[in-house]
């Protein structure tokens, strides 16, 4: 009886180990496609009505941009994490940063004049991005490369960390764009309870908008910045890097709350970083230049006739 009763546990023991193994071998179902998986690839923005409830910002206002004045500000919190001590005073020139974060119409515009990729998750597994294609909502699923090259086609450039900063908090070291109190919900951020599942259309929250005019620095999108992550930045004597070339770590910079964002990450002193090859439903950017919106529209227009007069 106890030969027997020890044959059949080793059974039993053979067969739970084996599961795994089986496993394995049979491999692992895909998930089910989507019915609109094959829509996705095939259109970027098709117009399915998504977002339009909410639409309040006039898609020809989407260009806008505001200026920054020179002057110093405070940068950094000492209230915050490692890489954002310590406080203290910076001083930047003049500059001109987007009003609005990039939306899908201006980044269709982009893809049809030059060609460029579509913005896009690893196709079956983006499960919300319908939600996230109005027109007027915040691009999505733009890598780091993605937001530069779109702002060199409009004769800018993205934003250093130091002039993000600066054109959301503005020069008195608050810790939201509106000040410093955190009641209710005064921009896009922890999930659905604020009225929208995903991101909002820009401009939605009117109290999510810096003394200067910018919108959604505390919600909506993570933005990408020109700089390479540099943890210990705002120690004296650090450099922030902006050249490809010599690049100190392996990581881009990212400013901002998001539509998921809760606690620490929802001030907008907190610092993010990431590959700059990763896309993702989180993340988005916006433009700045250091000239006027006019003096870029003329350079740019020049630029333009100038390769129309090679290619004749």
């Amino acid at each position: 009886m106890e030969g027997r009763f020890k044959i059949i546990f080793l059974v039993a023991v053979l067969f739970l180990t084996s599961l795994p193994v089986i496993g394995i071998l049979k491999g692992t179902d895909r998930p089910p496609s989507s019915p609109n998986d094959s829509k996705i690839s095939e259109s970027f923005m098709p117009d399915r009505g998504y977002g339009t409830q909410h639409e309040n910002v006039d898609l020809a206002s989407l260009e806008e941009m505001v200026e920054v004045p020179a002057g110093e500000f405070i940068l950094g919190s000492n209230e915050g994490g490692f890489n954002e001590k310590p406080a203290h005073v910076e001083t930047l020139e003049s500059y001109w940063i987007d009003k609005y974060e990039v939306t899908n119409h201006q980044y269709q515009q982009f893809i049809d004049a030059t060609g460029h990729r579509q913005p896009g998750p690893p196709s079956r597994y983006a499960r919300k991005f319908e939600a996230l294609r109005g027109p007027s909502q915040p691009v999505t699923y733009v890598s780091w490369p993605d937001a530069q090259t779109f702002c060199q086609w409009k004769g800018k450039r993205l934003p250093t960390e130091k002039e993000w900063e600066k054109a959301v908090r503005g020069s008195d070291g608050r810790t939201w764009p509106w000040g410093d109190g955190l009641e209710g919900f005064p921009a896009n951020f922890d999930g659905e309870r604020d009225g929208f599942e995903v991101t909002a259309p820009v401009g939605s929250f009117p109290k999510d908008q810096s003394v200067y005019g910018v919108f959604d620095g505390a919600g909506n999108l993570m933005e990408w910045v020109a700089d390479w992550y540099v943890e210990d930045l705002y120690k004296p004597g650090r450099t922030a890097f902006l050249d490809d070339e010599t690049p100190p770590s392996t990581y881009k910079t990212m400013r901002g709350g998001g539509y998921t964002s809760q606690g620490i990450d929802l001030r907008i002193t907190n610092r993010s970083f990431m590959v700059p090859d990763f896309r993702d439903e989180t993340i988005g950017f916006r433009c700045a230049s250091s000239e006027s919106p006019q003096k870029t529209d003329e350079m740019l227009t020049t630029s333009s006739m100038e390769n129309y007069r090679k290619s004749k």
